[in-house]
């Protein structure tokens, strides 16, 4: 096993919860702090595993993908894109990407809409010296312990209650796991599933389904609008410019230490911005009052608004 690994961004999702975000937009698209929240997952895996080749997969919206890329690079690391017309879930996903996947090595696979700067060296180290098909990161809280894991053995026994119901040790699973190529007999030639009837089939046939625990840093799903909001206070997010130095913003607008305004938005004379995200190329009318609200490229917001997407 070399010091890199490849790494597979799900990228397809249709966003459905995150509409109107996700119209125009993939949801790993949309801009986090004025870059596109898929970045935050390459420059994590850059970082922590060397990632130096990127997979990600495409449905919705797969031209904003060459246009946010329109290299195929993201700083040192190639990606590469394989669209999907039909969304073919996260097991169907990584069938449709076999030719590129290495043949006798590890991969890693990630959401590509979560936030989070969790350690993964252990992870990898971990799940390369126990011989498990896969390795699940996992999270000792959250909003959807599902997962069944024995910290003792070290495997995942249980996926979404449907082998061991009784189990009571029950955890996050962040969206990253790492992957060996024997996994892939598990995963059905051209069948349209979710990985995590393979993970159940693996574990019904006896073979090592490992979880490792990772409580360190912060994690978040950005599924949801007020979890998006979130994002803006987040500490992965710390350091990134908010206010873009290519926004025309009146002298007299006011706008807090947790808003973000995108390149070529406009604020407004006596407009007043608060927890709210205004995109790249948005507009905040003259006196308009912002509270958690998100303007999305070419919108204007006008008036006084709350939790609201324009």
């Amino acid at each position: 096993m070399g010091d890199t690994m490849k790494a597979f961004i799900l990228g397809a999702g249709l966003g459905t919860r995150l509409r109107p975000l996700t119209e125009s937009l993939p949801k790993p698209l949309v801009p986090v702090l004025n870059r596109p929240l898929i970045t935050y997952a390459f420059d994590h895996l850059i970082a922590e595993l060397g990632v130096s080749e990127f997979m990600v997969n495409t449905h919705h919206c797969p031209d904003a993908y060459d246009e946010a890329f329109p290299n195929a690079f993201y700083r040192e690391a190639s990606l590469a894109f394989r669209h999907e017309p039909v969304l073919l879930d996260t097991a169907g996903g990584i069938d449709n990407i076999r030719d590129w996947l290495p043949a006798e090595e590890s991969f890693v696979v990630y959401n590509g809409d979560i936030l989070t700067d969790l350690s993964l060296v252990k992870a990898k180290e971990h799940h390369l010296a126990s011989g498990n098909l896969a390795t699940l990161v996992l999270r000792s809280t959250g909003d959807e312990l599902r997962v069944g894991f024995d910290r003792e053995s070290g495997r995942v026994v249980d996926l979404r209650w449907a082998l061991r119901p009784e189990w009571s040790e029950r955890y996050q699973f962040t969206g990253i796991y790492f992957v060996s190529p024997s996994f892939l007999r598990f995963i059905e030639a051209g069948k349209i599933e979710s990985v995590v009837l393979s993970f159940l089939a693996a574990i019904e046939a006896g073979e090592p389904i490992g979880g490792f625990l990772a409580d360190d840093g912060s994690w978040s799903d950005l599924g949801e609008r007020e979890s998006y909001l979130d994002a803006l206070n987040h500490p992965v997010a710390a350091g990134e410019t908010r206010i873009s130095p290519e926004a025309k913003i009146s002298i007299d607008a006011s706008i807090d230490e947790i808003s973000s305004v995108g390149p070529g938005a406009v604020i407004g004379s006596g407009a007043e911005v608060r927890e709210s995200a205004i995109w790249p190329g948005a507009e905040v009318a003259p006196g308009s009052q912002l509270h958690r609200v998100i303007v999305r490229t070419g919108q204007v917001a006008r008036g006084n608004l709350a939790n609201r997407d324009i």
